[in-house]
């Protein structure tokens, strides 16, 4: 496709109609779009600009005015300007770009970030109000919603010598097609032009005069088949009567409307609600019963406060459930703020959230697997701490304290775990420490440095004494906790049964004593260190008169211990 554009000047050089003096010609075809010009008149001065704010303008230079006269510029109305809404928003199309608001969603989608949008950015776009699944198959419920009057975004993909009907058969049965559009076409299956969609919808505008319709892929079911189901609902309850309206009501609060609720609650608070959220894929029930053998037995790997813990197979990659037990202190609120926590932290010392399950009564957290299980599988456990060198202690320190680390200082979210111990650090196949179960832990605004609460939760033994007493927690509170938990893994005596009876001290207590004592290398586990090697610098010196001096040898390092090793240079 051409376009041309002509400007004239007469000899006066003011705008004029006697002669074509400059030209402008725009192309497009398959494969590209440029922008060309020339200038018919060389005595004529023009100048092409970009201004600031994404404006195209074409100036002529007038003699008597000494002046830029504007000639021409694009664009002059807001939906000029490309992906001004953002994806799945459509422009109003306007005169002027006075409008203040030309930007909505379109049906079926709202604004990603509430905020923005409201303060006039709306760069960020529209999501999807109703999520589409995972998993898609021709079977799967969902429409396609019509829309008329529109520019058709940009990025489509064409499929010549289709009917409307196999046009709309192949958008279909491809999952990852969100919209389609059919030119040059009636409702009878003569050929036409099929346009496909794949990913986000973007550039679109209303108020279009002239254009296709198109077709957006949405989940559920249209607004008036909706419609027609709940008037059928509602003809039969009156008819059914008030008791049976009661009994139905009741039984679907206490057995599957708990679950949904949670369901939708969940999906509306992981599904994008917000700029830092991320969003978590939601596996079904059927998937999880498969993949854990229908929580056998056998696929057991422990069990928490928040409920037991089952291995299991996804998609062919081992993954580690953790089951909300109904019998457990912790409940939806704990399940929500692990979800939002672990979903937003990303570092190599903090295990890995894949993903959950919401349906019916079930809530379910998936986990990346650790093969080597927890910390305190191998300090207390007296056939496995031979396992722990003090070069993978000294790893596992490291790793711990980077991990605490990065949730106070240098995440998005400033986090304040509250409950960190050795059964809440994690060990994958290489022995890497990983900080879990997050869900007694607390969200700091950026400067805040401490708060209170009533509910003490956590383990009594790691807790730092103003918290325990008085509910006073802050990143102080984490540290201590990693104190306690640093003299374990050098110990090797578990904190919560260790008891010195002879001055009744905890294992903090002992430890603190034998530091004042000087005695503070045998609070370790006896794990031996690497035998020394005769250091490259020493006291002895070959002499003929070997003892014939009285007087000791001259000591020239204060060290007590020097461990040397040979290397090449």
């Amino acid at each position: 496709m051409e376009t041309n554009t002509a400007f004239t000047v007469d000899g006066e050089n003011e705008p004029s109609t006697n002669g074509t003096a400059y030209f402008l010609t725009y192309n497009i075809d398959a494969d590209e779009a440029y922008l060309t010009y020339g200038v018919s008149n060389s005595s004529v001065r023009l100048r092409f600009m970009l201004n600031p704010n994404g404006q195209d303008e074409l100036l002529l230079w007038m003699d008597n005015s000494e002046t830029w006269f504007s000639l021409w510029k694009q664009p002059v109305d807001n939906c000029d300007f490309y992906a001004r809404c953002g994806p799945y928003g459509s422009c109003h199309r306007n005169e002027t770009l006075t409008l203040s608001s030309p930007c909505k969603c379109l049906t079926g989608f709202r604004p990603k970030f509430q905020k923005q949008w409201d303060m006039g950015n709306w760069s960020g776009g529209c999501v999807r109000e109703k999520p589409l699944p995972l998993r898609c198959d021709n079977q799967t419920e969902g429409y396609f919603q019509t829309f008329e009057r529109l520019k058709l975004p940009d990025q489509s993909v064409l499929l010549d010598n289709k009917s409307i009907i196999e046009c709309k058969s192949e958008c279909n049965q491809n999952c990852s097609c969100t919209a389609y559009a059919y030119i040059n076409s009636t409702e009878s299956s003569s050929a036409g032009k099929c346009l496909t969609w794949f990913g986000d919808l973007m550039d679109v505008v209303e108020n279009q005069t002239l254009g296709p319709n198109i077709y957006v892929r949405l989940q559920g079911v249209p607004h008036g088949n909706s419609l027609k189901r709940s008037l059928v609902i509602a003809i039969v309850s009156a008819i059914a009567g008030l008791i049976t309206i009661i009994f139905g009501y009741f039984l679907w609060k206490k057995t599957w409307g708990k679950g949904r609720e949670y369901s939708e609650i969940i999906r509306n608070g992981i599904a994008g609600g917000g700029e830092n959220d991320i969003e978590l894929p939601l596996f079904s029930l059927k998937s999880i019963l498969a993949a854990t053998n229908n929580f056998s037995e056998a696929n057991k790997l422990g069990e928490g406060g928040f409920g037991p813990v089952y291995k299991g197979i996804l998609h062919v990659h081992e993954v580690a459930m953790k089951r909300l037990s109904k019998k457990s202190g912790q409940g939806h609120q704990e399940f929500m703020n692990e979800l939002k926590l672990i979903a937003n932290l990303q570092h190599t010392n903090l295990v890995r959230l894949l993903g959950c399950c919401v349906e019916d009564e079930e809530q379910i957290l998936v986990y990346e697997y650790m093969p080597n299980r927890s910390l305190d599988k191998f300090l207390f456990d007296p056939s496995e701490n031979t396992k722990l060198d003090w070069d993978r202690r000294f790893h596992i320190i490291e790793g711990i304290a980077q991990g605490v680390l990065y949730i106070h200082k240098y995440s998005r979210l400033k986090i304040i775990h509250r409950d960190l111990k050795a059964s809440n650090v994690l060990l994958d196949e290489a022995m890497n420490p990983k900080i879990s179960d997050f869900g007694m832990a607390k969200i700091f605004e950026i400067n805040q440095t401490e708060a209170n609460t009533n509910r003490i939760v956590g383990t009594y033994g790691y807790m730092s004494p103003e918290y325990a007493r008085y509910g006073h927690f802050s990143e102080k509170s984490d540290v201590f906790s990693f104190g306690v938990l640093l003299l374990e893994i050098i110990s090797g005596k578990k904190n919560a049964s260790f008891y010195h009876y002879e001055h009744s001290l905890t294992l903090a207590g002992w430890a603190w004593k034998l530091w004042k004592e000087g005695r503070g290398m045998e609070a370790n586990e006896g794990t031996a260190l690497p035998p020394s090697k005769e250091p490259a610098f020493s006291t002895h010196r070959n002499s003929p008169a070997t003892g014939s001096s009285s007087q000791p040898p001259t000591i020239f390092s204060v060290n007590s211990l020097t461990i040397s090793t040979l290397e090449g240079r």
